[in-house]
């Protein structure tokens, strides 16, 4: 048997609200594939990471990546009580802030993306993100 490393169970611990967004899970080392992501600490492995599509094989809560967005999307509509589009100036605005704070924007293409969810142009987004950096 493999001794686990003393803060493997808190690094999970801590990685488990990403991974639920992003359609990822801690895998046992002895399962782990090419395609899983090694975390180190003290320079060794402490936990293995399967994103969604790794593998062969995807979490039964996402498909594939591009469904993170799509994700963070829905939690700020079920937040906010409305689909984007129908939400006044000021919620679009707040639910772009919220999106902003969950790393939303640091995916490819996520300001079509959410301009569209928002029904505005991308520049419409982009305002309102330099609005919030400025604020």
């Amino acid at each position: 048997m493999i001794a686990r490393h003393p803060d493997a169970r808190t690094l999970e611990e801590a990685l488990a609200p990403l991974l639920r967004r992003v359609g990822g899970e801690v895998v046992d080392a002895a399962l782990a594939g090419p395609d899983d992501v090694a975390v180190e600490l003290d320079g060794g492995p402490v936990v293995h990471v399967r994103l969604a599509g790794a593998s062969g094989e995807a979490p039964a809560e996402a498909a594939d990546l591009s469904d993170g967005l799509a994700r963070l999307i829905a939690d700020v509509e079920r937040e906010l009580g409305a689909p984007l589009a129908g939400l006044p100036r000021a919620g679009k605005q707040q639910a772009v802030r919220l999106l902003e704070e969950r790393g939303a924007f640091e995916m490819r293409r996520s300001a079509e993306t959410v301009a569209e969810a928002l029904g505005v142009t991308r520049f419409t987004v982009y305002n309102y993100l330099n609005r919030h950096s400025s604020a």
